[in-house]
């Protein structure tokens, strides 16, 4: 038995619509852009990861770059198959990966029908896996920042990614009540570039509209420290030539904010569908915010306002998901019940 144990690998697998990231050993080994660059004459693979998010909206016509998650599942099968391979490889690199067995276990959103499961699964068995679980994100997500999912004591989880934002209360080892929107990360910077082009008459790429969310992106407009104005660079939609405009935060808190009330609807709806015993520890805990989005300034605040609780950003909340779901791997048979 331990010579199998030996011969199997396992890895833990966040399979972000934004970022992949890639846990094995306790540590975070593959942290990248979900994002491929493919030949489109001969459907070979350029780049993955950093170097395929470089050339996006950079490329000619002999080039075209995928990002084969959207929503928070895959949209295209065969281009996550080559991502996974690829983060894949990165490890196999070591000798202790050649001829070994890969366990993996990845982390799903709560919402995701079964179409969708087989095409994680699939993409995972023709990447190589042998063993393949899923974990749902909230409880991921709950794990990852250290909270007890087999306690009797309720907890909210906020786990906002780049394609759904996954909104859940656990207790007793499960989700008692749930809910999965496609409106994210994503969702934000389309608002951006909406904003820009109507107010500034500025063509921008997702590129800079992410840089934009990350540099003066707020859900209030009106911070104890602001940060300051970003200049962002695109093409002036009247003239076509390049142009550069300076940002502030209140304009973009103005800009997503709907998209950001949106969120604040569905955390609402949530707790509206809590059982009372529950609420009342929520009450107590709080809600935790995970996820790329709870590094949004000012987005804990706009939510306490708004439902009245105290609400805690995780440590690292990137990372939360991907830690969760290495910690399942790791206590397998402790945590073999939340492991579909």
């Amino acid at each position: 038995m331990a010579f199998w144990n030996f011969l199997t690998k396992e890895i833990a697998i966040d399979l972000g619509t934004a970022n992949t990231l890639v846990m094995f050993n306790d540590k975070v080994v593959v942290d990248e852009p979900s994002i491929v660059a493919m030949d489109r004459t001969t459907g070979r693979v350029i780049a993955v990861g950093r170097e395929a998010l470089q050339m996006h909206e950079k490329t000619h016509e002999n080039i075209r770059t995928v990002r084969p998650l959207r929503d928070g599942v895959i949209a295209d099968f065969t281009v996550a198959e080559h991502m996974i391979r690829h983060f894949i490889k990165k490890l196999q690199t070591d000798r202790k990966f050649l001829g070994a067995n890969l366990k993996m276990v990845i982390c799903i959103p709560s919402g995701i029908t079964e179409v969708e499961k087989r095409a994680v699964k699939d993409s995972a068995e023709h990447a190589g896996a042998k063993e393949i679980y899923l974990i749902h994100e909230p409880m991921a997500a709950a794990l990852g920042i250290g909270i007890d999912v087999e306690s009797h004591v309720g907890h909210m989880i906020v786990d906002i990614g780049g394609g759904t934002t996954e909104i859940a209360v656990i207790a007793l080892g499960g989700i008692v009540c749930d809910q999965s929107i496609r409106i994210a990360g994503d969702e934000l910077n389309n608002n951006i570039l909406f904003h820009m082009r109507r107010q500034h008459n500025l063509d921008i790429g997702e590129k800079t509209a992410e840089r934009i969310k990350i540099n003066v992106g707020s859900a209030q407009d009106e911070l104890a420290d602001p940060p300051p104005p970003y200049e962002a660079h695109g093409r002036d939609v009247m003239t076509g030539i390049p142009k550069k405009v300076t940002v502030t935060y209140k304009e973009i808190a103005n800009a997503i904010s709907v998209t950001i009330g949106k969120i604040e609807e569905a955390v609402l709806k949530a707790l509206e569908q809590t059982p009372p015993e529950l609420s009342a520890d929520i009450y107590e805990q709080g809600i935790h915010l995970t996820g790329g989005g709870a590094l949004l300034r000012g987005l804990d605040t706009r939510l306490s306002e708004r439902t009245k609780l105290p609400v805690h950003v995780a440590e690292d909340p990137l990372r939360a998901v991907v830690r969760g779901t290495g910690i399942a791997l790791k206590n397998y048979q402790r945590y073999k019940f939340l492991l579909m």
